[in-house]
């Protein structure tokens, strides 16, 4: 069976669904194909909502255990492992299932299955229900995400999770070993810690979040290290065996001293790959980086001029916003629009608690790069807001050009550092200067508040900290 379409998009996650729903939008005829029931991809059914779901829960967790202070006892609560999961079902059927609902109302073809590049005008698709069809397109966008990195010397065991399978939550570990010290690593420790499990998270750089500013680190990583059991750093996970239901390892630290221990579970979360294999790109002429991303240009066309790639299958942060955003400047390029991928900032948040956000120019990036910029930060400790809510450990920061206070970048260390961040954002993209945040009327008393004090600092006006300007 032949079939035609106009744009036909490969991968129904975030990318994925925002370009067919746009195209649609615009009038296009459009197939959207992915191997789920609904649209949603990973972020949906095993990565940003399910996890965020569980950060919610041990938020509360954590909310009860600290009312102490307040003068609030709880008892010590129950876990119910399958209530946590039938939860989490539940987030993700509803807003799955809307988006099913969303491609129905837009008339859009969704096409549950694999589908492989016959050639650069047609696909092969393998449908679910077990038929094969040949798809004919005008135009295609691959939107098919990307996969976790496996460690190759680790034995095969059912106890050996990625972060995908780590999010099903089936038990809680007593120990559980958490390789990598990224974001998906420090959140997944939040949960299970949480949960009860005593918690080791090991990484092989001399920071937690490598590559992220310091001092937006250091208090995420004082507060894990009263939640958490241990955090090796300059350490890699050498070995691995399976002892009857145990898992025994070897850790090596940077002057080679060996720790051995023993855990129920080990969680995996070393990154992320492009998810390529299988879709027929030997078929066009596409060719990948020695990375193993799709090359694209600024309009996020490859080699083959009707074919386009969007989010983690391309270059840069792996995050469903950058995917979603791509996606809709593909469709406005295929519509005849001048549109090119230039953002100022990507924002990017890690939901541990205090969460962790930033955008834009960097305070490490801009020393690496040799960017003159100048500094300025307000401490929470100093907000009313955050006194009140007893959370003082956060800090937002400004990262300035010196002769106009341009803000270049922002970082926020703090309890919703994800929600502060947009202003953030929308300040670097508007090439906003320290004076337009600082003459922003801010609420009292919000959080929102220091981003407009760290402003003031910068000129030198700051109400509640002093500090002249220099």
């Amino acid at each position: 069976m032949t079939n035609r379409t106009q744009i036909a998009v490969i991968g129904a996650g975030p990318g994925g669904y925002s370009a067919a729903f746009l195209a649609a939008d615009l009038g296009s005829k459009v197939s959207l194909i992915d191997t789920r029931p609904n649209p949603g991809g990973v972020c949906l059914y095993e990565g940003c909502i399910p996890s965020k779901a569980y950060l919610h829960i041990a938020s509360i967790l954590d909310d009860a255990s600290h009312s102490k202070k307040f003068g609030i006892h709880f008892d010590k609560p129950k876990i119910d492992i399958q209530g946590l999961r039938n939860w989490k079902q539940e987030v993700v059927q509803k807003l799955t299932g809307g988006l099913g609902q969303l491609c129905k109302a837009r008339n859009i073809s969704y096409l549950q299955g694999y589908a492989s590049f016959v050639n650069p005008k047609s696909l092969k698709i393998k449908l679910s229900s077990g038929k094969e069809e040949i798809l004919e397109f005008e135009h295609a966008i691959i939107a098919t995400g990307s996969v976790p990195v496996s460690l190759p010397h680790l034995p095969k065991a059912k106890n050996i999770l990625d972060s995908s399978e780590a999010l099903e939550i089936k038990k809680i570990p007593s120990r559980l070993l958490v390789v990598g010290g990224g974001y998906i690593g420090l959140e997944m420790s939040t949960v299970y810690s949480s949960l009860g499990s005593v918690v080791h998270v090991v990484e092989m750089s001399d920071q937690l979040l490598p590559g992220t500013d310091m001092d937006l680190v250091k208090p995420l990583a004082s507060r894990l290290s009263n939640i958490l059991d241990k955090i090796h750093l300059n350490t890699s996970l050498k070995t691995a065996s399976q002892k009857a239901d145990k898992i025994k390892v070897q850790l090596e630290n940077k002057s080679g001293k060996i720790i051995e221990e023993s855990y129920d579970s080990i969680l995996t979360a070393i990154g992320r790959r492009p998810s390529l294999k299988g879709i027929g790109l030997e078929n066009t002429a596409i060719r990948l980086t020695n990375e193993g991303f799709i090359h694209v240009d600024g309009s996020r066309r490859t080699v083959e001029p009707n074919i386009y790639a969007i989010g983690d299958v391309t270059e840069g942060p792996m995050l469903a916003h950058k995917a979603s955003h791509e996606g809709k400047i593909a469709i406005e390029v295929i519509h005849g629009k001048k549109a090119v991928f230039e953002p100022y900032a990507i924002p990017a948040v890690i939901f541990t608690d205090p969460e962790l956000a930033y955008c834009g120019l960097t305070e490490t990036e801009a020393k690496k790069t040799g960017v003159q910029v100048k500094i300025s930060s307000f401490p929470w400790s100093a907000s009313g807001r955050a006194v009140s809510l007893d959370r003082t450990e956060g800090m937002t920061k400004l990262v300035l050009e010196p002769q106009t206070g341009r803000v270049l970048g922002v970082g926020i260390v703090g309890k919703g550092a994800g929600d502060l961040i947009a202003e953030g954002v929308l300040a670097v993209e508007m090439g906003a200067v320290a004076k337009d945040l600082a003459l922003s009327i801010h609420p009292h008393p919000t959080l929102s508040e220091t981003i407009m004090e760290a402003s003031e600092i910068f000129l030198g006006q700051s109400t509640h900290i002093y500090k002249p300007a220099t």
